[in-house]
């Protein structure tokens, strides 16, 4: 049901009708439905990065090590936590691929974005960027078009992933950001349509299979179109969230030579080059 245009006072009149109290009033007039009214922006961006809450919630598997490296293609990931990165050694190593760290909520913009993309790009990887997501702070549209805005886009190059969108625990509160589980669902896919719109590529959702039960219900209704990267520290990637029968992007480590967290591509380098290609 849609509502006519009218004045504030008026709104909060015909909502009250409906049985609609001031906060979602609030949501409906500042156009962020799905963020909480009157969260902050985040106060250690830096500190967040893919997999930085996961190791701090779920630890190590049960094992408490990791194996030998699973079989695929050699990537990392990489933020301003990494500062400037020294790509050729991790070329050397066997790196094929990179997702680097380019935003945070509505605000934050990696400092070192420009040296770890381009840097990457020039020894030879295939790389993507990606959005840590703070639901609570804004929507998932506003947020997926200050992603676009800040390195997070897509070209039919053959070096260039689609965009990843990091969800995953709370570095500043509640688990779930203070959403329902129908709420973050909804969250999620005004990000992806909103990155689709604008590029024509589905978003590669990276989250552990834990959070999303926690936060989503296991929802499944995303696994047919968005390839799924998942962090899981040991020697098996263990159960998928709900949906998935594989993994596309396998984080196996937090404590990876030279760079930090170390991924597994599920496939050939051919297959990271599909993947870039769409």
């Amino acid at each position: 049901m849609s509502l006519p245009a009218c004045s504030p006072r008026r709104m909060s009149a015909v909502l009250a009708v409906l049985g609609v109290g001031i906060p979602a009033l609030a949501l409906v007039l500042s156009g962020t439905a799905g963020a909480v009214p009157g969260a902050a922006e985040p106060s250690h961006p830096e500190d967040d990065f893919a997999g930085s809450q996961i190791l701090k919630h779920e630890g190590m598997s049960k094992s408490g090590v990791t194996l030998a490296a699973p079989r695929g293609t050699e990537g990392v990931d990489v933020s301003s936590h990494q500062g400037n990165v020294a790509w050729t050694p991790l070329w050397k190593s066997g790196v094929r691929f990179a997702y680097i760290k380019a935003t945070e909520s509505k605000s934050y913009k990696n400092p070192n974005f420009t040296q770890q993309y381009n840097g990457s790009y020039k020894t030879g990887m295939i790389r993507g960027a990606y959005h840590f997501a703070t639901p609570n702070t804004s929507s998932g549209a506003t947020q997926a078009r200050f992603f676009l805005a800040h390195g997070g886009g897509w070209s039919k190059d053959g070096k260039t992933l689609p965009g990843a969108l990091d969800m995953e625990y709370n570095p500043y509160g509640a688990t779930c950001y203070g959403l329902s589980r129908q709420g973050m669902i909804n969250w999620v896919r005004d990000f992806f349509r909103t990155y689709k719109a604008k590029t024509g590529r589905d978003v590669v959702l990276y989250t552990s299979t834990s959070w999303w039960r926690t936060c989503t219900g296991n929802y499944s209704g995303f696994s047919k179109r968005n390839p799924l990267w998942v962090p899981r520290y040991g020697s098996s990637v263990g159960a998928l969230p709900g949906g998935w029968k594989y993994q596309t992007v396998w984080q196996y480590t937090s404590k990876g030579a030279m760079v930090g967290d170390h991924n597994r591509f599920n496939g050939s380098l051919g297959r990271v080059k599909a993947l870039a290609n769409g």
